[in-house]
């Protein structure tokens, strides 16, 4: 699949959804194009039931993704009311991203900035090869950051840590990223893919039923007290003892296999 001129690309490969940014002359940025095409390959993986885990990259290795692409800041974003357009022009790529059922994986390398560490935070993990660095130069271009990526960053390191890295602008390395909870892993350039595919068909062969009860009860328990959805915990855990994949579970752990599951 390839949306935005070639700029974003879809592959499926073993139960796992490869998205790549594939603008790499701009490190990746993000163009308003870009957002389009990433809304239509999400919903095409999330539709398909042999898609049981989507993984992000960048292409290169200089970017996973550097932010918004600047250049169309003076067309599209000149000020508060083309913002909002622009805004809500991007939006559904966002919304398809957060709203995501399936396991998403960040795979990191080089510069992640600004939106495109707003992409990451969005995904459910975030693996990055080392030499990446890591940022939000809201305060050095005079915009603001906007709630949701604000309510990430300050879920994933804390108030204190989130103004630090907010207030100064300054890139953080992989190290230390790491170390405030930005991120989840850190590994060397060479090992980071092999790693990442790894990890992924290992959550591809596990329960679907299971993985969207766990994913979508930890994001109930981190919404705020009145917008969580009475009794979906309940009807999540009884699909899961109600399904052919429990049973299948339970038959394959008697006999000493590796269970089969189908998402039903």
């Amino acid at each position: 699949m390839e949306y935005a001129d070639g700029r974003m690309l879809g592959e499926k490969e073993a139960g796992i959804g490869w998205m790549t940014f594939n603008n790499p002359a701009r490190r990746n940025a993000m163009t308003m194009e870009m957002w389009q095409g990433a809304d239509a390959i999400l919903a095409d993986f999330e539709a398909d039931p042999e898609v049981r885990v989507i993984v992000l990259k960048g292409a290169g290795d200089k970017a996973f993704v550097s932010g918004a692409d600047i250049s169309q800041f003076e067309k599209n974003r000149a000020d508060a009311a083309a913002a909002a357009r622009y805004n809500a022009a991007t939006d559904a790529g966002r919304q398809r991203l957060v709203g995501a059922e399936k396991p998403v994986i960040a795979m990191i390398r080089g510069f992640c900035m600004g939106g495109g560490l707003g992409i990451a935070m969005t995904c459910d993990l975030r693996f990055a090869a080392e030499g990446s660095q890591f940022g939000i130069p809201a305060a050095r271009l005079g915009i603001a950051y906007n709630f949701e990526n604000v309510r990430s960053l300050v879920g994933l390191v804390g108030p204190a840590r989130a103004k630090d890295i907010l207030f100064s602008g300054r890139r953080l390395p992989a190290e230390e990223a790491y170390a405030v909870g930005l991120i989840d892993r850190v590994l060397p350039a060479t090992e980071l893919e092999g790693h990442v595919r790894d990890y992924a068909a290992q959550l591809a062969v596990n329960a679907p039923l299971s993985i969207r009860a766990s994913k979508l009860t930890i994001r109930e328990v981190m919404a705020d007290r009145h917008d969580r959805e009475a009794g979906l915990i309940e009807a999540l855990a009884k699909a899961c003892f109600d399904s052919a994949d429990y049973r299948e579970g339970r038959t394959a752990f008697m006999e000493k296999r590796r269970p089969v599951f189908t998402g039903s």
